[in-house]
Protein backbone atom coordinates (compact mmCIF):
# COMPACT_ATOMS: atom_id res chain seq x y z
CA UNK A 1 0.00 0.00 0.00
CA UNK A 2 1.53 3.73 -0.88
CA UNK A 3 1.13 6.35 1.79
CA UNK A 4 1.95 10.11 0.74
CA UNK A 5 2.03 12.11 3.63
CA UNK A 6 3.68 14.79 5.21
CA UNK A 7 7.69 13.72 5.93
CA UNK A 8 8.49 13.28 9.51
CA UNK A 9 11.86 13.03 11.26
CA UNK A 10 11.28 9.03 11.44
CA UNK A 11 11.63 9.42 7.67
CA UNK A 12 15.12 10.77 7.76
CA UNK A 13 17.24 7.14 7.02
CA UNK A 14 15.04 6.50 4.24
CA UNK A 15 14.69 9.70 2.57
CA UNK A 16 19.10 10.00 2.52
CA UNK A 17 19.16 6.03 1.34
CA UNK A 18 16.76 7.20 -1.65
CA UNK A 19 18.66 10.05 -2.38
CA UNK A 20 22.27 8.57 -1.79
CA UNK A 21 21.25 5.82 -3.92
CA UNK A 22 20.32 8.43 -7.10
CA UNK A 23 23.19 10.69 -6.06
CA UNK A 24 25.53 11.54 -8.53
CA UNK A 25 28.13 9.48 -6.88
CA UNK A 26 26.32 6.58 -7.72
CA UNK A 27 25.21 7.58 -11.01
CA UNK A 28 21.87 9.11 -10.64
CA UNK A 29 20.61 12.38 -11.69
CA UNK A 30 20.29 14.64 -8.72
CA UNK A 31 22.75 17.77 -8.49
CA UNK A 32 24.70 16.76 -5.30
CA UNK A 33 24.87 14.37 -2.43
CA UNK A 34 22.81 13.86 0.27
CA UNK A 35 24.31 12.38 3.31
CA UNK A 36 22.09 12.12 6.49
CA UNK A 37 23.36 15.24 8.13
CA UNK A 38 22.04 16.94 4.91
CA UNK A 39 18.93 15.26 4.89
CA UNK A 40 17.86 16.33 8.57
CA UNK A 41 18.40 19.48 8.11
CA UNK A 42 16.48 19.67 5.62
CA UNK A 43 14.01 18.32 7.23
CA UNK A 44 14.53 20.26 10.07
CA UNK A 45 14.13 23.70 7.79
CA UNK A 46 10.82 24.68 8.71
CA UNK A 47 9.70 24.48 5.12
CA UNK A 48 7.56 21.10 3.57
CA UNK A 49 8.81 17.76 2.67
CA UNK A 50 6.66 15.10 1.26
CA UNK A 51 7.07 11.44 1.76
CA UNK A 52 5.97 8.59 -0.07
CA UNK A 53 5.74 5.01 1.22
CA UNK A 54 5.21 1.57 0.15
CA UNK A 55 4.68 -1.20 3.11
CA UNK A 56 6.57 1.49 5.62
CA UNK A 57 9.71 2.22 3.16
CA UNK A 58 10.43 5.18 1.39
CA UNK A 59 10.17 5.28 -2.19
CA UNK A 60 9.91 8.98 -2.97
CA UNK A 61 10.37 12.38 -1.44
CA UNK A 62 9.70 15.54 -2.41
CA UNK A 63 11.50 18.99 -0.77
CA UNK A 64 10.51 22.56 -0.51
CA UNK A 65 12.77 25.46 1.07
CA UNK A 66 12.84 29.47 0.99
CA UNK A 67 13.37 31.02 -1.95
CA UNK A 68 15.06 33.65 0.51
CA UNK A 69 17.63 31.83 1.94
CA UNK A 70 20.97 33.26 3.60
CA UNK A 71 23.67 31.19 1.90
CA UNK A 72 22.05 28.91 -1.10
CA UNK A 73 24.21 25.76 -2.88
CA UNK A 74 25.52 27.42 -6.17
CA UNK A 75 22.91 25.89 -8.39
CA UNK A 76 20.02 27.32 -6.23
CA UNK A 77 21.71 30.56 -6.18
CA UNK A 78 22.47 30.91 -10.12
CA UNK A 79 18.42 29.37 -10.49
CA UNK A 80 17.10 32.50 -8.47
CA UNK A 81 18.98 34.90 -10.33
CA UNK A 82 17.93 33.77 -13.54
CA UNK A 83 14.33 33.57 -12.05
CA UNK A 84 13.57 35.21 -8.65
CA UNK A 85 10.40 34.30 -8.55
CA UNK A 86 7.39 35.81 -6.91
CA UNK A 87 6.75 37.44 -3.84
CA UNK A 88 5.79 34.09 -2.46
CA UNK A 89 7.92 31.84 -4.40
CA UNK A 90 9.84 28.52 -2.93
CA UNK A 91 12.48 26.07 -4.20
CA UNK A 92 10.91 23.18 -5.25
CA UNK A 93 13.34 20.10 -5.10
CA UNK A 94 14.99 18.19 -4.94
CA UNK A 95 12.48 15.07 -5.76
CA UNK A 96 13.41 11.82 -6.28
CA UNK A 97 11.02 8.50 -6.84
CA UNK A 98 12.66 4.85 -6.17
CA UNK A 99 13.45 2.95 -9.61
CA UNK A 100 10.75 0.71 -8.60
CA UNK A 101 8.02 3.29 -9.00
CA UNK A 102 9.22 5.35 -11.84
CA UNK A 103 6.52 5.35 -14.54
CA UNK A 104 3.44 5.57 -12.12
CA UNK A 105 2.73 9.07 -11.55
CA UNK A 106 4.15 8.88 -8.71
CA UNK A 107 5.16 12.69 -9.20
CA UNK A 108 2.23 13.99 -9.34
CA UNK A 109 1.15 12.68 -6.09
CA UNK A 110 4.09 13.98 -4.16
CA UNK A 111 3.83 17.60 -6.13
CA UNK A 112 0.03 17.80 -5.31
CA UNK A 113 0.63 16.97 -1.72
CA UNK A 114 3.27 19.93 -1.26
CA UNK A 115 0.77 22.03 -3.22
CA UNK A 116 -1.89 21.19 -0.82
CA UNK A 117 0.97 22.74 2.07
CA UNK A 118 2.13 25.44 0.26
CA UNK A 119 -1.70 26.69 -1.59
CA UNK A 120 -1.15 29.36 -3.95
CA UNK A 121 2.81 29.50 -3.80
CA UNK A 122 5.13 29.77 -7.01
CA UNK A 123 7.19 26.73 -7.29
CA UNK A 124 10.75 27.00 -8.92
CA UNK A 125 13.10 23.84 -9.79
CA UNK A 126 16.03 23.65 -11.89
CA UNK A 127 16.73 20.47 -14.03
CA UNK A 128 19.67 20.05 -16.08
CA UNK A 129 19.19 20.05 -20.00
CA UNK A 130 20.14 16.55 -19.98
CA UNK A 131 18.05 15.07 -17.83
CA UNK A 132 14.92 14.68 -20.58
CA UNK A 133 13.02 12.43 -18.46
CA UNK A 134 12.55 14.99 -15.46
CA UNK A 135 12.01 18.12 -17.92
CA UNK A 136 8.94 15.83 -19.36
CA UNK A 137 7.42 14.76 -15.90
CA UNK A 138 7.51 18.29 -14.46
CA UNK A 139 6.55 19.45 -18.22
CA UNK A 140 3.26 17.21 -17.57
CA UNK A 141 2.69 18.49 -14.16
CA UNK A 142 1.79 21.56 -15.44
CA UNK A 143 5.45 23.51 -15.20
CA UNK A 144 7.02 25.95 -18.14
CA UNK A 145 10.31 26.40 -18.92
CA UNK A 146 11.14 30.47 -17.42
CA UNK A 147 14.53 30.73 -17.81
CA UNK A 148 17.83 29.57 -17.65
CA UNK A 149 21.32 29.01 -16.66
CA UNK A 150 25.19 27.36 -16.39
CA UNK A 151 26.69 26.29 -13.68
CA UNK A 152 30.42 24.44 -14.19
CA UNK A 153 30.07 24.17 -18.02
CA UNK A 154 26.26 22.34 -17.30
CA UNK A 155 22.99 23.80 -19.04
CA UNK A 156 20.06 24.08 -16.81
CA UNK A 157 16.41 25.07 -17.31
CA UNK A 158 14.27 27.29 -14.41
CA UNK A 159 10.94 25.88 -14.18
CA UNK A 160 7.65 27.74 -12.40
CA UNK A 161 4.36 26.92 -11.82
CA UNK A 162 3.45 30.29 -11.50
CA UNK A 163 -0.17 30.26 -12.96
CA UNK A 164 -1.21 26.67 -12.50
CA UNK A 165 -4.55 27.19 -11.30
CA UNK A 166 -5.09 23.90 -9.21
CA UNK A 167 -4.37 20.06 -8.48
CA UNK A 168 -7.24 18.62 -10.31
CA UNK A 169 -5.04 19.51 -13.32
CA UNK A 170 -2.46 17.20 -11.81
CA UNK A 171 -4.48 14.41 -11.90
CA UNK A 172 -5.75 15.04 -15.38
CA UNK A 173 -2.53 15.12 -16.81
CA UNK A 174 -0.88 12.40 -14.62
Amino acid sequence: MLQIRLASPDDLDGIAALLQANAPSRGGSLTGEFPSGKVAAMLRSGMPAVAALRDGRVVGALFSSAAAQPSPPPPVAAMLRAWPGGPDAYVYGPICVAASERGQGLPARLYAALRDSLPGAEAILFIRRDNAASLRAHQRLGMREVAAFALDGVDYAVLSDAGHSNTEDLEHNS
